[in-house]
């Protein structure tokens, strides 16, 4: 996988949701417009008038920095117990994401570290541990305050926007809520930087390999640093730089499923951030995951496959999807369900 910039900088849509919460009929039209013409056609967008204060963000950019910033050896003693319970600390090389997709690649160079959704955030249900796991927290003073503000507010945005993808598709208000009463979501906080005794990176290395995300839809904030490319229609990979003060927003496999391919979940990857002489440079980001219920099925909506067709993806629950994908990127065990997007990505790499 050459690590090539051939496609140059892409311009992602730029979209004002202020208009959904403040403005009237006309308003909540005109974004679900603008909404429905990125979802057809990148399937990113960069989101503003989203209501977050900046102090959330800045908090969370502290927590992360503080967490980095904590020896190996205390970070690797917050890894969770086995691979597949998303939580917790992931070193360097220890995953490689594209094998969500069934494509193998070398060890991705991030480290993240990860919380979600728990079972005892929902006390009247009875969730299984396997999805809903306990989080790992670190010994760190306002650490959690932070991050949990920050979900806070990523979950309001990434729930408000469920609700216009409905309106632009055309679906009673609030559909995607019968979908997400339990949500598995998930905040992955990533840091990008080689070990201390490396200085340059590998031909080929990725600092997060290429991958469609797994769910309905991510809210990314992210330094304003070159890395982030997405494949564009024409199979080429595109720059992507964010905005001060936007939120990347970009959706996942179950909201494609769901429309049929009518909405795209992109494929996109992280190259590692580097200098004019190759050296690393540091980039953080945090993606918040609004995935939707372990037990909800995901088959296409209404009207999305055409009469006399046969529907591209066959059905599945959001718990299997993600387990599949998460054997690949964390137990790295090829996904053999994703041949869809991995088409997209082999040809993106002709």
């Amino acid at each position: 996988m050459a690590n090539d910039h051939s496609g140059g900088t892409l311009e992602v849509p730029v979209i004002d949701i202020a208009g959904w919460t403040r403005g009237g009929r006309v308003d909540r039209a005109a974004v679900a417009a603008a909404i429905d013409e990125a979802a057809r056609t990148v399937g990113f967008m960069q989101v503003i008038g989203h209501g977050i204060p900046e102090a959330a963000a800045t908090g969370l950019a502290d927590a992360i920095d503080a967490f980095f910033a904590l020896p190996m050896a205390d970070k690797l003693a917050l890894r969770a117990p086995s691979p597949e319970i998303n939580r917790g600390y992931s070193p360097p090389r220890a995953e490689k994401v594209s094998l969500s997709l069934g494509v193998g690649t070398p060890e991705d160079l991030f480290e993240a570290f990860n919380v979600g959704a728990e079972a005892a955030d929902y006390p009247d249900e009875r969730l299984p541990a396997a999805h809903y796991p306990d989080n790992i927290w670190p010994d760190l003073p306002d650490f959690r305050a932070a991050v949990d503000t920050w979900r806070g507010y990523a979950g309001a945005l990434t729930r408000q926007l469920t609700d216009v993808f409905a309106h632009a598709l055309g679906l009673p208000e609030g559909h995607f809520r019968r979908f997400t009463g339990h949500s598995v979501d998930l905040l992955r906080m990533n840091h990008y930087m080689l070990p201390d005794a490396e200085t340059t990176v590998d031909r080929d290395q990725m600092g997060m390999g290429a991958h469609t995300d797994f769910g309905i839809v991510t809210a990314l904030w992210a330094d304003p640093v070159p890395g982030l490319q997405i494949l564009d229609g024409d199979g080429r990979w595109r720059d992507v730089l964010p905005m001060r003060g936007a939120l990347l927003v970009n959706l996942g496999d179950a909201l494609a499923r769901w429309t049929n391919d009518q909405w795209m979940s992109t494929m996109h990857r992280v190259l590692p951030p580097t200098d004019e002489q190759g050296r690393l440079v540091r980039r953080r980001s945090a993606a918040y995951f609004h995935d939707g219920d372990y037990d909800a099925v995901i088959s296409p909506l209404p009207g999305c496959v055409p009469e006399g067709a046969a529907p591209l993806y066959a059905p599945t629950t959001i718990g299997e999807h993600i387990a599949a994908k998460l054997a690949g990127s964390r137990g790295l065990t090829p996904n053999p369900s994703a041949e869809r997007e991995a088409a997209r990505l082999t040809r993106g790499e002709q």
